[in-house]
């Protein structure tokens, strides 16, 4: 899945920063994303369906290649019409198959973005939680705020996989 960054998620108000705590973290959230379960569980069924997508058009390319053999074969003792008609149907299906793969793909890239879009929405409350738990004044996105270095004691991410999964354990349940 693509990397989407969060931005900063500003956990307290910056009024107080002494009750609230000193401490910043950040978070991994593509790392989240792949190692989660419910990330592994969103990335197989696009796998899935890419697989049934991509058997379909493979099926439409062999009927092309068919068409074009039959062309090349045949395409001499064809009348001038018989010719014509075939060139015209094998032009259209190539036509229509590159707008299948297309839109196959705009279908696929879609159910992506709506896949993560839900995996984030949940993993922002996670995260909150996370930092009320550990005492964090600001959690931020590893890739998406350019952290370029960060402590391993700010690095929430494994925690936050840990708890994603168990959230959504729970909710099956």
């Amino acid at each position: 899945m693509r990397a989407v960054g969060l931005g900063v998620f500003a956990l307290f108000p910056f009024g107080n920063a002494e009750a609230a705590g000193t401490r910043i973290g950040f978070v991994d959230v593509q790392k989240v994303i792949v190692k989660s379960v419910a990330g592994a569980a969103a990335r197989e069924q696009l796998e899935r369906e890419k697989a049934a997508m991509q058997k379909e058009v493979d099926g439409r390319r062999a009927e092309i290649d068919k068409l074009r053999e039959e062309l090349e074969k045949k395409g001499l003792v064809l009348s001038a019409d018989a010719r014509r008609e075939k060139e015209e149907a094998f032009q259209r299906r190539v036509r229509d198959l590159r707008r299948l793969t297309e839109d196959y793909q705009k279908e696929l890239e879609r159910k992506e973005q709506g896949l993560t879009q839900r995996i984030l929405q949940d993993l922002t409350g996670v995260i909150e939680r996370v930092g009320k738990e550990r005492g964090y004044l600001l959690i931020l996105e590893k890739r998406g705020a350019s952290v370029i270095y960060g402590d391993a004691e700010g690095d929430l991410t494994e925690e936050v996989i840990k708890a994603y999964d168990q959230e959504k354990a729970k909710e099956k349940k």
